[in-house]
């Protein structure tokens, strides 16, 4: 009998390094653009170990690439379905769901994320993305202040926080929040501005 359970343990532990290493070859096989080869890869990962988690995520993520947004949906469903506390999972199903403008469904999955994660800052960042959509601007600016307050170094809050400013007139605080997130490594918007007379202050020097 405990020879028996001693071998279960054992094949259960190889089929979890095999799906492991299918997917880490998933990973290298996306990362070079061979989106083909990686869903090839994760699907037999998933062969190996249905109940590995990951797998279906990555699916997820190379569907989403592709602008496959229903498939995404489905294989980020079967990752947090497997693994109800995988966050990462959450937030990129919601991340699909803001992609595809169901903001009401995206700001869900994102409180799931956060709930499972607290520190989960991009999370609270996406979700502000979803409010601003939506209109909620206060709550926006929240879940982006929350998201600064988590981790300073993260360029995206700081842009996005900057964008409702402006566009509720507050043009000062939008540009010393677009000026951070360019000195944070994000300068889309700050290089945008710099060519209008939006930002023409001191700030900037």
């Amino acid at each position: 009998m405990l020879l028996a359970l001693l071998l279960t343990s054992c094949a259960s532990v190889s089929s979890h390094e095999k799906a492991a290493e299918m997917v880490r070859s998933g990973i290298l096989y996306a990362g070079s653009g061979q989106e083909e080869l990686a869903i090839i890869k994760y699907e037999e990962a998933i062969r190996m170990n249905p109940d590995y988690a990951p797998a279906y995520n990555y699916l997820g993520n190379v569907y989403f690439q592709k602008g496959e947004y229903d498939k995404a949906i489905a294989e980020y469903e079967k990752a947090v379905e497997t693994d109800p506390e995988f966050a990462k999972a959450y937030s990129n199903l919601c991340s699909t769901y803001l992609q595809i403008n169901q903001y009401e469904r995206a700001i869900a999955e994102y409180s799931k994320a956060i709930k499972l994660d607290p520190k989960y800052a991009k999370a609270y960042n996406n979700r502000g993305l979803a409010y601003f959509a939506k209109g909620e601007y206060d709550r926006a600016v929240f879940d982006y202040n929350k998201a600064i307050e988590l981790d300073p170094k993260l360029a995206k809050p700081y842009e996005n926080r900057g964008t409702v400013h402006m566009f509720l007139g507050d043009g000062e605080k939008a540009c010393l929040d677009f000026k951070q997130a360019c000195e944070l490594g994000e300068c889309s918007t700050y290089d945008l501005i710099q060519d209008t007379e939006l930002c023409g202050f001191e700030y900037y020097t």
